[in-house]
């Protein structure tokens, strides 16, 4: 239980980056860390690629019926449904590995399409967020989603490289390890020296796909993508990552960017541990928005007095880590399971409830089989901008995780040295215990698993900026515990005038799923092309 409570917390983080969540092999090696000036993002392909190129713009798809875990997963998501609806195809393309170098080798890339129910105007792509989030489960699980956008779009989405079916990453059993499990985080060196073994375990197990992970490379597959679905233009939905890789192809290929909106906007700058403490920051803010909730109920588990509330869910969590609550089969739940759990239920406002009675039970009987039951239910339902879906048999059990510490730091130039990072290590675990008592020790490992890895492309963070697309949609909700509503705002500014922001005044990780209002100017903007006004707002009295 412990291991996979603690695969699940890194997995949770995915929206951290937002990173929520870093490539193998050597610096030299990686077309993100080190791209030559033929192969620079700023040239990457445009509607004319290049020769070497265009057998992949070229290729034509073949979509049949889903099958295996997918094609149970039809029947899953809508009773109404049968795996042989052919309106639900799957199939996948081929991208080159290395766009450097397009004869190193291939990539298969998963993806899966409902076809629209009228009169489509074309494709619209989705990303879930991540990174890590399979694209292929996650539409398949939350189709009723985008019924209304099926009415004017045939719905695509992808499992990105190294994720789900498209060439799986994994570090093997080792990514479901805590390397700082305990009060402290040990010797440092002794920490860092564990991060360098799974930084080679990751090399060992993902093989010749890990270097070439990474946004740079997967906003190059999605023009492949746009090509292939017949589409002049990218149509496209992203969500919390989802927004950094929609940033990205904006800037890459900003005369194929067509409608587009980007809801639970990431940070295009702030290094991996800057946005790990702005994560911790927003989760401590929604859990104390949660409290806040719950004291002002008759009947709340955790009494009337919000301030006391806090102090006693820190200290339940503090004691349950030092003597964790064990089952017959010697299982054991701990303070960071509890953790893990309110990391993904305050991600929508919905949820709530539900929290609240399952706490109620582990209070009052010691009892935590409702969180786990939740923890379960939650990860199955796949929020928006969570790490979406489950994967299937074939795939490795860590890939969620493998991929998000692949991506943030693929995209994250920053890489201390052995020495400066073990005098930080103490310094970096008190800073984020001051920032959250509760979720401070969870969201500092992301910093430290980019440990060993050569340092990520720096044209993220130096590159995307002023670009020439026409107008985009940035949604920023204000009590997001994963993307702050700042991020929305800083990364406007920088893309520049063509980015429109809409100020969505409610709870929870991105709008679109938890707001009638914000779903209804997204969707106006897809299908209609109804940009709303820059700075305009929906309130929190108008989320479902």
């Amino acid at each position: 239980m412990r291991r996979a409570v603690a695969l699940a917390g890194v997995t949770a983080l995915a929206v951290m980056g937002t990173g929520a969540w870093l490539p193998g092999g050597s610096a030299a090696a990686s077309p993100a860390s080190s791209p030559s000036p033929s192969s620079s993002p700023s040239s990457s392909p445009s509607p004319s690629p290049s020769p070497d190129l265009s057998r992949y713009y070229t290729q034509k798809i073949k979509w049949g019926a889903c099958e295996g875990d997918a094609a149970g997963l039809i029947s899953e998501s809508d009773a109404t449904a049968v795996p042989k609806d052919k309106s639900i195809q799957c199939g996948k393309i081929t991208v080159p590995l290395d766009y450097a170098k397009p004869g190193r080798g291939t990539v298969k890339v998963a993806m899966v399409r409902i076809k629209s129910s009228g009169k489509p105007r074309g494709s619209l792509l989705l990303n879930f967020g991540g990174p890590g989030g399979a694209g292929v489960s996650g539409l398949l699980h939350a189709q009723k989603e985008f019924e209304y956008l099926g009415k004017g779009y045939d719905v695509v989405s992808f499992d990105p490289r190294g994720v789900g079916e498209s060439s799986p990453v994994s570090c093997g059993e080792t990514s479901g390890e805590d390397p700082a499990a305990g009060e402290d985080p040990g010797d440092p060196g002794a920490v860092l020296d564990e991060m360098r073994k799974i930084s080679e375990q990751c090399k060992k197990e993902s093989g010749p796909i890990l270097p070439y992970v990474g946004t740079v490379n997967v906003s190059r597959d999605m023009d492949v993508m746009r090509q292939v679905l017949g589409d002049k233009k990218l149509n496209y939905l992203g969500f919390s990552y989802g927004t950094r890789l929609g940033a990205v192809y904006t800037a890459q290929f900003p005369k194929n960017v067509g409608r587009m909106v980007l809801d639970g906007v990431d940070t295009l700058t702030e290094d991996v541990a800057e946005q790990a403490l702005v994560s911790a920051e927003g989760r401590q803010a929604a859990l104390d928005n949660f409290i806040k909730w719950c004291t002002d109920n008759a009947g709340c588990v955790l009494g009337t007095d919000s301030r006391a509330a806090r102090d006693n869910m820190a200290e339940l969590i503090k004691g349950l880590d030092k003597y964790p609550l064990q089952s017959s089969d010697g299982a054991e739940f701990t303070g960071q399971d509890v953790v893990d759990v309110l990391g993904q239920a305050l991600y929508s406002r919905q949820s709530w409830p539900a929290l609240s009675q399952a706490l109620g039970a582990l209070l009052a009987d010691g009892d935590p089989r409702a969180l786990l039951r939740m923890s379960g239910s939650l990860a199955q339902q796949a929020p928006l901008g969570g790490v979406a879906g489950l994967a299937p048999e074939d795939v490795p059990a860590d890939n969620m995780a493998a991929a998000l510490m692949a991506v943030n730091c693929a995209d994250d130039p920053d890489r201390p040295d052995a020495d400066s990072l073990e005098k930080e290590v103490g310094k970096l675990q008190e800073e984020f215990e001051s920032t959250s008592a509760i979720f401070g020790r969870s969201m500092l490992m992301p910093v430290l698993f980019c440990f060993g890895r050569p340092a990520g492309t720096d044209y993220i963070r130096d590159d995307v900026r002023d670009v020439k697309s026409p107008d985009f949609l940035l949604v920023g909700t204000r009590g997001d515990p994963a993307t702050p509503y700042r991020w929305a705002e800083e990364t406007a500014e920088r893309l520049g005038s063509a980015a429109v922001v809409l100020d969505n005044k409610g709870d929870g990780h991105t709008g679109y799923a938890g707001s009638k209002c914000v779903r209804d100017k997204v969707d106006g903007f897809l299908l209609y092309g109804e940009m709303p006004r820059n700075g305009s707002s929906c309130g929190a009295d108008e989320e479902e």
